[in-house]
């Protein structure tokens, strides 16, 4: 079991909590300028590859479902 810590124990707790946060981040292998961008561009490319698909199906639905109401309207 975990034993409660009072106010006292967190407090102390943080330059700890600091220090870890400070060693992990030094284990992160950032990503070069390169790497960003070209992940930059494919998320915009397949952002709008995407947004025109999308558009097309919907428009393609609503279509048909125009067709199909124009039916019952006779």
């Amino acid at each position: 079991m975990t034993e409660k810590k009072g106010l006292g124990g967190v407090i102390a707790g943080i330059p700890t909590f600091i220090n870890q946060v400070k060693a992990e981040t030094g284990k992160v292998i950032w990503p070069s300028r390169r790497e960003t961008v070209m992940t930059a561009i494919m998320v915009v490319i397949l952002t709008m590859t995407l947004g025109i698909f999308f558009f097309a199906v919907d428009w393609g639905f609503s279509r048909i479902v125009r067709f199909l109401l124009s039916l019952v309207q006779g």
